[in-house]
């Protein structure tokens, strides 16, 4: 690789960013700090104002590396990446998040047998662990932002003692030495005072009061010692897990210790890395040799081959057919794309004749249900053995057809008093998606395989894919990883032209042909009609299958409120022949459970 190739790494983190451009030979050209990025901290808008202020600073690249606080998944990169695209138009580049930089900062250390398993120990203003085994595996613990996780962090580390402080002065009546370092850095006058401060302050401002605890805890305040070998703890315990999923522990593991925390606070450093060495025997520990953001430069390299050509485009490209290849192919353009010749006047037609025409379409749905008679029959056969066997029902879906599905899962208990947990609904974008677009949300393929595998989906189970253009990554994503895991599958769609070439079938395919909406493209009107005529008929029959049902009535209702009871009340009396008080009665003891006051009374013959 010529020395004219310019490397450009970017770290972007929660208390700065670090721009560093060597050339081909990972020689330094030029380094440059800024203020923070933590993509889960800043708009769109902000990261691209921030990525063209650095951008004259540093020399045109030719291929760029970037580890970024918050990013987490494929669709995260693929936002950052088109950000970068606005201000290095044009240049290849690779997204990952920051441990991954550190990591790969980690694996340029020369080494004369390279370790059985690398593991990054981050505890800066965030915290987390990742790593990487010689078999490619890797395994990350941790970096669920301060809200949810962060141990061992600067955050964490401030939290604790805070929180310590203030329990003690309950007991006591003393702030002690960390207390009083508090107030005179916020320069407040009193401990009420941190009420309002902690309300308002930021992740970042939290963070800052971590070197007055390990000041307090040098002083021997016990509040301070506590809170520190607390974070000790939770930073063995996150970087031992992280280890364990790569290794054994008779295996050469190499923990790499980087964030302010670890790097600043060596008798810290020294004390995680002994108790990991107790668990490990044969590990190293001790501080990157390396920036990490050295790593984000390897990154950018990564993307270069030798020969000087970009392989970022191959890359990309290979992931999208990848993708491609798990989404079944369609011969044609979907029916609910095309105009309906009937409805073309929409606009101009009277009120009295555009409600004809709606209701005339979807009048036509019935019939076109019954030819996929043989399709509903098995799919109502296949989920009744699967919940008989204590499996559970999952609709997955988007916009239109995930809501319907949340719908009829959210039905089920109180219809036929089943646990929540018998039927489910997953939905893109998740419940904010229930009321309002979440976009790119229905896209995101991986994130339909992570909400499956979530929901620890196994062999007992059934999944349904609901989506009207039969071709909604998020759903295939979801069908893929729940038939990898031995789950039935089924897919319900208004496209009958879809052709499974590199992807095995569903367990059922229901591919409705119901011709074009009356409003093009508008899959809530038939298609959602249709939608929801299946659910109704493959949880109700479920149902019936079940035993849930007696004749026509509900006999495993829940009731819940006084509409409820009163039905419960005429189903008893139904089944048994008695009066209103006595059925009433009957239920009350039984605890409002139909079966059990029947079975008290008797049927009636």
């Amino acid at each position: 690789m010529a020395n004219t190739t310019v490397l450009l790494g970017l770290e972007c983190g929660g208390t700065r960013t670090v721009a560093l451009a060597a050339d081909g030979d990972l020689n330094l050209l030029t380094r440059i700090a800024a203020g923070p990025a933590n993509l889960r901290l800043v708009t769109d808008a902000q990261l691209v104002a921030h990525f063209q202020a650095l951008a004259p600073q540093l020399p045109a690249p030719s291929a760029i590396g970037l580890g970024m606080a918050g990013v987490r998944d494929r669709r995260d990169c693929v936002r950052v990446e088109g950000l970068l695209a606005q201000v290095w138009p044009g240049v290849p580049h690779r997204v990952d998040h920051d441990l991954a930089s550190a990591l790969a900062a980690a694996e340029m250390t020369s080494a004369k047998a390279p370790p059985t398993a690398r593991v990054i120990v981050l505890s800066g203003t965030g915290s987390c662990c990742y790593g990487r085994n010689r078999a490619g595996l890797t395994a990350k613990v941790g970096g669920w932002g301060h809200q949810l996780g962060d141990r061992g962090s600067a955050y964490d580390l401030a939290q604790t003692a805070l929180r310590l402080m203030a329990r003690r002065l309950d007991h006591t009546e003393k702030l002690g030495d960390f207390g009083q370092r508090v107030l005179r850095v916020l320069l407040l006058n009193e401990p009420n005072d941190l009420i309002g401060w902690f309300q308002t302050a930021s992740k970042g401002e939290v963070a800052a009061l971590a070197p007055e605890v390990f000041a307090a805890a040098e002083r021997k305040d016990p509040i301070a010692v506590e809170a520190v070998r607390f974070t000790e703890a939770e930073l063995v315990a996150d970087a031992a897990h992280c280890a364990a999923r790569l290794s054994s522990k008779r295996s050469v593991v190499q923990f790499a210790f980087a964030g302010s925390v670890l790097l600043k606070q060596p008798q810290l450093a020294q004390r995680v890395g002994r108790e990991l060495q107790r668990l490990w025997p044969r590990a190293s520990f001790g501080p990157l040799e390396r920036e990490s953001v050295w790593g984000a430069v390897a990154m950018a390299r990564s993307v270069l081959q030798t020969d000087g050509e970009v392989k970022s485009a191959a890359s990309a490209l290979a992931l999208a057919q990848r993708v491609e290849r798990a989404i079944p192919e369609a011969t044609a353009v979907s029916p609910t794309e095309l105009r309906n010749p009937r409805s073309t006047g929409l606009d101009r037609l009277s009120l009295g004749a555009a409600i004809d025409l709606m209701l005339d379409e979807e009048a036509q749905l019935p019939a076109i249900l019954r030819a996929h008679r043989a399709e509903l029959e098995k799919l109502i056969r296949l989920t009744a053995r699967a919940l008989k066997a204590g499996g559970r029902l999952f609709y997955v879906g988007a916009g239109s057809s995930g809501r319907l599905g949340v719908l009829d899962a959210s039905e089920c208990p109180p219809t036929f008093r089943t646990s929540p947990e018998l039927v489910q609904g997953i939905m893109a974008g998740g419940v904010k998606a229930l009321h309002s677009a979440v976009e790119g949300a229905e896209d995101d393929y991986d994130a339909g395989g992570r909400a499956t595998a979530a929901r620890q989906v196994g062999p007992k189970d059934v999944v349904v894919g609901l989506a009207a253009s039969g071709r909604t990554p998020f759903v295939w994503g979801a069908l893929a990883e729940a038939k990898r895991q031995g789950a039935k599958t089924a897919i319900v769609c208004c496209n009958p032209f879809l052709k499974f070439i590199h992807l095995p079938k569903p367990d059922v395919v229901l591919a409705l042909n119901l011709g074009p909406e009356v409003l093009t493209g508008s899959t809530r009107l038939k298609a959602g009609t249709a939608t929801k005529l299946i659910l109704n008929l493959l949880t109700t029959l479920t149902m019936v299958r079940l035993g849930k049902v007696v004749g026509n009535l509900m006999v495993d209702l829940n009731p819940s409120n006084v509409k409820l009871r009163d039905r419960a009340c005429r189903i008893v009396m139904e089944l048994t022949g008695r009066d209103y008080p006595t059925a009433q009665a009957a239920l009350e003891q039984a605890g409002w459970i139909v079966k059990a006051a029947v079975s008290v009374l008797g049927r009636h013959k």
